[in-house]
């Protein structure tokens, strides 16, 4: 198996049995939805009205529970000095841990978010898009997530200190995905919405490493 499948098995296998994996998210997502109707009412028109958009605010929320563990625990045990030294560039590293992540706990998201969306009220045919806005949202919450578990290495309460960073940078991809669901529903024009949701998402994977990476190196040094 070469380095780059190794750290990838590694880092799922990881993601997904430390710390509840992803039924902590998903948990946390199905109680959001169970709770929803209970706080602003039974009525199907008006659940149905806001259920693709509480569904994706949902997910985004879910996103940030492990977070903190995403290079924290390889700090505190030195692991992250070994990755910092092996042949592998830091930058490709910390892509394929926040791929991991994303293998365990946004995968996991995707697959809920039309069932609880659906359990909302939201029609059926807004299922597929649900689901292709989560999976693709998913990603760009794990890469611009893995920024902020990168800046708060090292820090007390860092967990706290992630989601003050890492909500600021979740506030575009929630516009874009959130705005390509509602004009689908609406019956209105919504490729442009999530054509900026998958710019968003690119953009995020292919710069969130470096920033990862020099906040790793600082958080060493």
């Amino acid at each position: 198996m070469s380095r780059l499948g190794a750290l990838m098995a590694r880092e799922t296998t990881l993601a997904w049995g430390r710390g509840g994996g992803p039924m902590v998210s998903v948990g946390f997502y199905a109680g959001v939805a169970t709770l929803l109707p209970l706080a602003i009412g039974p009525e199907p028109s008006r659940l149905a009205a806001i259920a693709s958009g509480a569904a994706w605010v949902a997910l985004a929320l879910a996103s940030l529970l492990s977070l903190d563990r995403l290079f924290e625990r390889d700090f505190e045990d030195g692991a992250l000095d070994h990755l910092a030294l092996s042949p592998v560039p830091l930058e490709l590293t910390c892509a394929v841990k926040c791929a991991g992540q994303w293998l365990a706990t946004g995968a996991p998201l995707a697959l809920a978010a039309p069932l609880a969306a659906m359990g909302l009220g939201a029609p059926p045919s807004l299922a597929p898009l649900i689901f292709a806005c989560a999976l693709i949202g998913g990603l760009a919450f794990a890469f611009t997530g893995g920024i902020g578990a990168a800046l708060s290495l090292g820090a007390r309460r860092g967990g706290l200190l992630t989601a003050v960073i890492v909500l600021p940078l979740f506030v575009s991809p929630v516009i874009f995905g959130g705005g390509a669901l509602s004009a689908f529903a609406s019956g209105l024009p919504w490729v442009g919405g999530f054509a900026y949701l998958c710019a968003y998402a690119a953009a995020a994977v292919a710069l969130g490493p470096l920033f990862m990476a020099a906040a790793c190196r600082n958080a060493l040094s």
